[in-house]
């Protein structure tokens, strides 16, 4: 797992240093007092067309963008911990005479709030409004979007799986139509072909198609096509960490993170069943020991085939139709979803993960972040 996103923020106790010639002033109007400052968010451009975005409003600095990004020509593997990204950030702050982040001791109530809740504390160190985890999984070459049909098929929680146009992009939204909700996000998509589109391109008309910089883009995506690179992300969004407690850096256990992408990888692991055919349905519950006879399988699998004919007869306000619905759950037919059968594929899933589905090796050739060159405040 590593960090592709990160946006971060800190309220300080002294005034800031002036960055750039414009100031936005909120001044009462009776007493001409001025109310607030605030500095327009300004990009610092890094090399290989990356950027940060910095704003200053008031004591309080707030920094977003993709640290494994940053001086680097990809981020196919990038910062493994929160401390590795604040260094980053951190050194470009530097450049611009401003402080750094640091991490939190203590949370203190507002002064002059009483009754005050959770919204209402104020920490002395960094706080984290949005944190995106991604994990890179080899499947072998040709399986990617036989994969992604399969996985798409599937639910986390109340988030329904989308498949794009495409076939290369799902993602799990509470509508299942491409719109994110307010606490979470999660995708899964085609690495390979997600360079292909945008890395690409940047890097042959910041530096040309005959560039080293271009050719080794172009490796790098040679290596997820041949790999079979699927890459899993979840943007965890400020709702969420304050939910969670994972919002003040340094008062929380960074593992906490993990143990979340982890449940989330978890999403192919229902995928079992090798053909779509009442038998094999009916075998694989048997197997598992979710029935107890073929018999009894063979009545909750003809529930799977009914719905795939895209009947709107299935009745899930009675019990026993609750019951079997909950039994195929288990083994990766979510049949309170409606039947897609141009993406409903399990039969290609199982074989994806029993040619290769693991994590993705890091060749020998590839160009890793130097987070060691960064010192943390």
């Amino acid at each position: 797992m590593f960090i592709d996103w990160l946006t971060i923020s800190q309220v300080h106790d002294h005034d800031l240093p002036i960055v750039g010639n414009i100031v936005h002033l909120t001044v009462d109007e009776n007493t001409n007092q001025v109310l607030s400052t605030s500095r327009p968010r300004f990009k610092h451009e890094g090399s290989f067309s990356t950027s940060v975005t910095i704003h200053i409003q008031g004591r309080k600095i707030r920094v977003e963008g993709n640290p494994s990004r940053v001086g680097r020509l990809d981020n196919l593997f990038g910062h493994a911990t929160i401390e590795q990204c604040v260094s980053v950030y951190n050194g470009l702050l530097r450049e611009y005479g401003l402080p750094g982040f640091t991490r939190c001791t203590r949370l203190d109530i507002r002064q002059g709030v009483s009754g005050a809740k959770s919204g209402d504390r104020v920490a002395d160190g960094a706080k984290i409004e949005r944190i995106d985890l991604t994990t890179n999984f080899a499947l072998g070459e040709g399986n990617v979007l036989a994969y992604l049909r399969g996985v798409s098929s599937q639910r986390i929680g109340h988030s329904i799986g989308h498949l794009y146009s495409n076939g290369r992009t799902v993602d799990w939204t509470p509508k299942g139509n491409g719109k994110g909700g307010r606490l979470q996000y999660r995708k899964a998509y085609d690495k390979a072909f997600e360079m292909e589109l945008n890395s690409l391109p940047k890097m042959k008309r910041a530096f040309g198609e005959s560039s080293e910089e271009y050719k080794y883009v172009k490796r790098v995506r040679d290596y997820c096509a041949q790999e079979g690179v699927v890459r899993l992300e979840q943007e965890l969004k400020s709702e969420f960490l304050q939910r969670e407690a994972l919002c003040y850096w340094g008062l929380f256990d960074e593992r906490r993170l993990a143990e979340l992408h982890s449940e989330f990888l978890k999403i192919d692991e229902k995928l079992k069943v090798t053909a779509m055919d009442i038998v094999s349905i009916a075998e694989q519950l048997v197997a598992e020991g979710h029935c107890s006879s073929l018999r009894s399988a063979r009545t909750t699998a003809s529930y799977a085939l009914e719905w795939m004919s895209g009947t709107s007869n299935i009745d899930f306000t009675k019990s026993q139709v609750k019951t079997h619905a909950a039994l195929l759950n288990r083994i990766g037919i979510n049949i309170r979803n409606a039947c897609d059968t141009s993406r409903f594929a399990p039969v290609f899933v199982r074989q994806c993960r029993e040619v290769s589905k693991s994590a993705l090796a890091v060749p020998l050739w590839y160009q890793r972040a130097n987070h060691l060159q960064q010192v943390a405040a």
